[in-house]
């Protein structure tokens, strides 16, 4: 199955710098929910953000999809995006390296 690499970006930046409204903090406690669902799922393999607080903060989320059109379902089906607290792009993606244990957290 193809995999994608899918790069998403607060629209309001300040959300991060000055502190999220309270529909922001809804929307984003929607977007994590749904990220859980497609790990459980098997379509999510890793996701994380920046540790930024300016503009140039983001996310990232590696799936697995059936195709373009399954990840630009994925996309549209994010609350964060489908309620556009976040933009997002996605680009197909090839793993060439990967070591799941270098990853967990001591």
């Amino acid at each position: 199955m193809p995999t994608y690499i899918y790069r998403i970006q607060p629209v309001r930046p300040a959300m991060l710098s000055e502190g999220p409204t309270a529909e922001e903090t809804r929307i984003t406690g929607e977007h994590f929910d749904y990220l859980q669902q497609l790990m459980h799922e098997g379509v999510l393999i890793l996701a994380g953000r920046t540790l930024t607080s300016d503009y140039s903060a983001f996310g990232i989320a590696i799936f697995k999809a059936r195709d373009d059109e399954h990840m630009r379902e994925i996309t549209e089906n994010d609350p964060g995006v489908a309620q556009k607290l976040f933009r997002a792009e996605w680009y197909p993606y090839r793993i060439a390296l990967h070591a799941p244990e270098n990853g967990e957290n001591e």
